[in-house]
Parts: structure tokens; sequence; C-alpha cells
């Protein structure tokens, strides 16, 4: 039978409980354990493809094309863990099955109430992800604060799965905020209140997590552990790590949080190799080279909007490169007015432009690629950055302006980029393709050279592609198409002719890279950056 983690928040959002659970969940497989992880979100979204990135941060699709939120990535990114649709539950998928059910009859003419058809729905949830990855421990992130009425059915679930349990196979961590006030005095009141507050609710803390700025003292975890009566040992700080949040899974070792976690689950205590998390550190640490790379896109989205794609280029510089890496943010809508686009761009080693958010900064990021075709600069864009390459080569070489994309002017006379033809007249402006789908690469191609091989798979969040009634001009302009998609050989890679490293992809590579293991589209991409550097 799987033992049960559940992992919540208290006092205010934002306080890493995502990092947190991805950093107890590396920690317990590298001690030899299978785990499985959920992330229980309390939004009414039946997922989170139609939710607005500056709100809620970027979206993270999985390998079977489920649009996920953005803590997923962090599980990715610090486990092992194969995340699917079983791993990513919202308040909105689960009404909508019981509301499906309740249609077909199933419930037999009974009264459909949050307690039992709701809870009991997230229950199975739990249990079938459980039961159907045999995992050891199962850890049950829930999203939101404790207090916010949104998330009392999940906390409910939570409660009547840890009383059935019992005592020895669930326990509960609780993360809280312990902050520091003038005079440098940390205040554990909040602390007591959030834990109190989960009390009400029928859940005691195991185990709590204690975000502070520093590391707390002796004294103040015997006063939270007093006030809110758990163990002294059972009280750890989730500390405001210096540099990078992969300092967190060394400093909870340390600490012997899941010593602890091991110890009321009864399982015997192992020992986690925590050697690959202290080899990157060492290399963040200490690197060899440094370089610069600017990333375009609106002013407001640069941060969590992107998170993969900025860990996946510190994954590339450090682990891949031994280098340090500064990310240069630069707002695209502050190229569409600059008369030089120079400025902007001094001492920056590569440009990346990522997937973007709607037209704003249109001309700007337009105005970027050609800057990078003509001066050279290593180059790498994804999706909408991708599809920049064909629509700028048509506008500035082949000399037409019309060129555009549909997403954005439907009846421009050049639609280089526009919804496939099967979607034509599909409402909703087409269908994503989403998930991972095997990918053609030419022989002898740069990017052939990167992956070294002609097949590979990589997740997809799209709709508009290019047009390959197009090829032929395109491939004029110094343009090459060097790869295909399997599924419908729509156009996946353009790469620059007579540079020394563009490429834009129609796939996001960013969502598969790791910090042990960067992805190798990432890693060639600095690599190029930090050539100059070695002359």
């Amino acid at each position: 039978m799987s033992k049960l983690i559940i992992v919540t928040g208290g006092v205010c959002s934002s306080l890493g409980k995502g990092v947190a659970t991805a950093s107890l969940a590396s920690l317990l497989e590298k001690a030899g354990l299978k785990i499985a992880l959920m992330k229980c979100d309390p939004y009414i979204n039946v997922d989170a493809g139609n939710m607005s990135p500056y709100q809620h941060g970027e979206i993270y699709v999985t390998d079977d094309g489920t649009e996920t939120d953005l803590n997923l990535g962090n599980y990715s990114r610090f486990t092992n863990v194969s995340l699917s649709k079983h791993n990513s539950v919202t308040t909105g998928k689960i009404y909508e099955e019981v509301i499906k059910n309740e249609r077909a009859g199933r419930y037999n003419g009974r009264t459909i109430q949050v307690i039992p058809h709701i809870t009991d729905e997230i229950k199975r949830r739990i249990l079938y992800l459980a039961s159907s990855n045999e995992a050891d421990i199962v850890i049950v992130e829930i999203g939101g604060t404790v207090g916010d009425i949104e998330s009392i059915p999940f906390l409910e679930a939570a409660r009547q799965l840890i009383r059935e349990k019992g005592r020895g196979n669930a326990l509960s961590i609780h993360l809280t905020l312990v902050p520091m006030v003038s005079g440098n005095e940390l205040k554990t009141k909040p602390t007591q209140h959030s834990v109190k507050k989960m009390q009400e609710i029928g859940i005691q803390p195991d185990i709590l997590l204690c975000r502070s700025e520093s590391e707390l003292p002796e004294d103040l975890k015997h006063k939270i552990a007093l006030f809110c009566n758990v163990e002294k040992d059972a009280v750890f700080t989730s500390i405001d790590v210096e540099q990078s949040v992969y300092e967190l899974p060394v400093y909870f070792h340390k600490q012997g949080l899941m010593q602890k976690a091991l110890q009321k689950l009864n399982i015997n205590d192992t020992v986690s190799d925590i050697s690959s998390w202290n080899l990157f550190l060492r290399r963040f640490n200490n690197p060899k080279q440094s370089l610069k790379v600017g990333m375009l896109g609106q002013k407001n989205y640069l941060d969590d909007c992107y998170k993969s794609v900025r860990e996946s280029l510190l994954h590339a510089a450090v682990t891949g490169n031994n280098a340090s890496l500064e990310i240069i943010k630069i707002d695209a809508e502050t190229i569409e007015s600059c008369t030089n686009p120079k400025d902007y761009f001094k001492d920056i080693d590569a440009i990346i432009i990522p997937g973007s958010y709607g037209q704003r900064g249109f001309l700007g990021l337009l105005a970027t690629v050609q800057y990078a075709r003509e001066q050279k600069i290593p180059f790498l864009g994804i999706d909408l950055g991708m599809q920049l390459m064909a629509i700028e080569a048509a506008r500035n070489i082949l000399g037409w302006q019309e060129a555009d994309s549909t997403e954005f002017i439907q009846n421009t006379e050049y639609p280089i980029i526009s919804l496939p033809e099967e979607q034509a007249g599909l409402t909703a402006a087409g269908v994503m393709r989403l998930g991972a789908m095997e990918v053609r690469l030419l022989k002898g191609s740069l990017i052939e050279s990167v992956y070294k091989s002609t097949t590979i798979m990589e997740r997809h969040r799209s709709k508009y592609a290019f047009d390959k009634k197009y090829t032929e001009d395109l491939e004029k302009t110094g343009l090459s198409i060097t790869g295909f998609s399997m599924k419908d050989n729509s156009v996946e890679v353009f790469e620059w002719k007579d540079h020394p490293w563009g490429i834009g992809v129609q796939f996001h590579p960013e969502f598969t890279s790791q910090p042990s293991k960067p992805h190798p589209l990432f890693t060639a991409f600095i690599k190029s950056a930090l050539k100059p550097h070695e002359t």
C-alpha cells in the first residue's frame, strides 16, 4: 500500500510550496523510493490552457498533451517522475467528472453534494495515481492558501484520506511564513494562526516547513512546536536560498527533512544520494566562463511565464558548458520605438525568443530577428520565435511587407504563418497541437548534429504553422527547412544558412530539460554563444 504525504501552504501565496514539494520528492527518489506526484489546483478551470500566463505563470505541457500548472515543471526538473493528466487535478476537472456521472445516472438518483461526491472523486484520483504507478509514496500538493474557500474540498478529502490510512501511512506537511520585522525579529504568530486554521479543518500538521530569510534559532523552533502541537525536531526552515532554488534539496537534506518524513511513515531510514545536486551547485558556484543571453518578450511576462525556458538556459550553461549565465530581459515593445536596436544588445552574446502571448511587441520581435540574422548573433526561436524567422525573411529579403501570421492579421496578402488546412473553418481559431510528437530532421543539418539523430520526440503547444507553399521562395532567402512533423509533414525547424548558429523550432524543448540532463538544443545554443569567448 502506498504511503501518502499531503503538502499544504498557509499565511500567503508564493512561498515556494511547489519547489519544496519537488525538493522533498527528489530526496525520496534518490533514496531509492518510487514517487508519484500530484498537484491539486482549486481553480474552476478544467486545465491551465486558457489561463493568463501573466496571472498564473507558464503553462506546462506533459507528454500526453495535458496543459498544467507551472509546478509540474518543478516536479519534472527535480525528479524523474513521468507526468501525465493523472498528475494534475483541478476543481473544474472534479466537478466535470461528477456532473458527467450524475447525467449518466451513475449515482442512482441521490442528491449530489460536495461531501461525499466531490471529495470521493478527489480521493479516487489520488488513490488511482498511487495504484497505477505502484508508488511507494504519493505526494499531493494542494494549491492555494489554507483559509481560502476554494481549497476546502481538497483539504476535506485530504483529512479523510489521512484518517483512513492511519498513523504511519500518511502525514501532513504544512509550509508557512515566519516573517522578519523591524529590528530583525522573526515572528511566529502567522505560523501559529495558519496551523490553527489547519486544525479547525481537522488536519494536524506532522511537519512544519517555515519559510524564512534566515535559519530559525532553536528557541524559536521550540516555541513554534509548543504552540502548533508538533515535535520540536519536526520544525524545519525553508530558507530563502541565496542564488538558486536547486540549493533547496541539499538544504533540506542537511536538516534531516527526509529522515523525519520516513520516520513518521514507518519506512526504514535510507540514505539519499545527493551527489548530483552537489555537483550541479559546485559547477554553479565555480564557472569557467560567463555569458549574457537576451530574452525577448512582453515586459510583464519575462519571469514565471517563461520559467522552463529560463531554467533550461541555466541547465545548459552550468551543466552543459560550465558557465555562469545572466539573462537580460528585453521588452519587445521598447525595441519597436527605438532607432538603433544595437543599443539594447550591447554586450549580449546570444538572443532567444520564446513563444509569445498576443501581438504586443510584434514589430520589436521582428526587428530583433533581423538584427540577430544580420549581425550573426547566435539565435534560438521557439514557437512564435521560429515563425518570426519566416516572416522576417519574407518582409526584409523578399520585400513582402504584408507578410504576416493569420493569428494577427486575418486577410494579409502573404499569410506565411496560418492555420493548417485541415483546421480551416474550425471554431476557436483551430485546435491546439499538444504533447509529444515525432519530428524528422534532415541529415547533415545543424539541428541533426545537435540531436545526433534524424528522429526526435518533442512536446508541442501550437495552433499556427508555416504554409509550405512558400517554401521555395523562403529558401531563396537563405532560410532552410530542416525538420518536419512525422504526423502531418508540417514544418518544425528553420535554420539560417551562412550564419554561425541560428535555429527556430516549432516545438518546446524547454519542457524536458533537467539540471543534471540539460536539453541538447539549449546546450548547443549556449556553446555557440561562448565560442567568441574561447578565441
